[in-house]
């Protein structure tokens, strides 16, 4: 039977040279990702042109500079955006009241000050750590409304029994984490097995309940940006609420390019179903530069609405520092040393 949807190809080289801004979507800020019965037709119709996306990826740094105040506001809004992250073997409880310390204030109160953004309430988006420094995370946030994320699913490489990775969520959402980092098992997409990982990522939505689902693809390994495009669409129809692009700990991680892919994903199922959904690039993001590229990328490809928190974040650590730092530079004139910061 013939169908009568009309399969998007963003992907290719119709997309236009000098990208549309798009429109904030229709749907309420807190309304969140229902998800979709699974549909093979629209997840097997895409193709992604490798050549047409990193020709595109490699005009997001050259098309807009942001200098002087207008850099300090942009950097300003990424550290808002930002998931604070400590990923360590060697993590302790200190590390983490530490990060949680820094995640209450991220900006040095008299850069703040300098800046006139005291009255901003300046916060990060949220802290993400292991399930095991969880309720530390939670009782360090009390009262500052920042969310503790947890990674589970047996991070970073997703192998553990399906039961225990349940487990672990339900585990990390009752010490209190508020959203739930999850790792899918990129062995189904690397099979083209969509059903498996439309079931998978089904029961993680499942075990999250109330709790915020982004959902880490591990696009270092998926072999090829179709891969990727094809996981990020059967990702939103399961019901995430963010796609993210990597944990961290792959050879590759956060690339402009894949960050092309997943966010023309996002747009198409918007335009498919309604729904909106966030976008999480990580690993690999240390420096301030980098961080106003993603946020272009998201003000060109989605549109102003995909510039706050409850749409967009930012997987880093060393981040923070180096924003922080530029700031001083803006204020002062002159860069601190890192070693002044307290994240290093």
């Amino acid at each position: 039977m013939e169908t009568k949807r009309k399969y998007d190809t963003a992907l290719e080289p119709r997309a236009p040279a000098r990208p549309v801004e798009r429109p904030a979507p229709a749907a309420a800020p807190s309304t969140r990702n229902p998800g979709a019965p699974l549909d093979l037709d629209w997840v097997r119709a895409v193709r992604v042109n490798r050549s047409a996306v990193e020709r595109r990826a490699a005009t997001i740094p050259t098309r807009r500079t942001v200098k002087k105040e207008w850099q300090a506001a942009w950097l300003l809004r990424a550290v808002t955006c930002i998931d604070l992250t400590t990923l360590q073997g060697d993590d302790t409880p200190s590390n983490v009241l530490r990060l949680c310390a820094k995640a209450r204030r991220p900006i040095r109160e008299d850069l703040l000050q300098a800046l006139g953004a005291v009255p901003l309430g300046i916060t990060v988006g949220a802290a993400c750590v292991y399930h095991r420094w969880v309720a530390i995370a939670v009782e360090a946030l009390a009262g500052s409304g920042i969310p503790v994320a947890a990674v589970s699913t047996g991070f970073p490489a997703g192998l553990n029994p399906l039961p225990q990775r349940l487990e672990e969520i339900r585990a990390s959402v009752e010490a209190g984490a508020r959203e739930i980092d999850v790792v899918i098992t990129r062995a189904h997409a690397l099979a083209g097995d969509w059903e498996a990982l439309y079931r998978e990522v089904r029961a993680f939505r499942d075990a999250c309940g109330a709790a915020h689902m982004k959902v880490i693809l591990g696009t270092g390994e998926l072999a090829t940006l179709t891969n990727v495009a094809r996981a990020s669409r059967v990702a939103m129809m399961a019901g995430a609420d963010f796609i993210k692009t990597s944990t961290g700990k792959e050879p590759v991680n956060a690339t402009l390019p894949v960050g092309v892919v997943m966010t023309r994903a996002i747009r198409d199922y918007l335009e498919e179903t309604g729904h909106a959904v966030g976008f999480k690039p990580a690993g690999g993001i240390r420096a301030a530069k980098a961080a106003l590229e993603w946020l272009i990328l998201m003000k060109e490809e989605l549109g102003e609405r995909w510039l706050s928190a409850d749409l967009f974040r930012l997987g880093a650590s060393a981040l923070l520092t180096d924003i922080e730092r530029q700031l001083e530079h803006f204020v002062t004139g002159r860069y601190s040393a890192a070693h002044r910061h307290p994240m290093v």
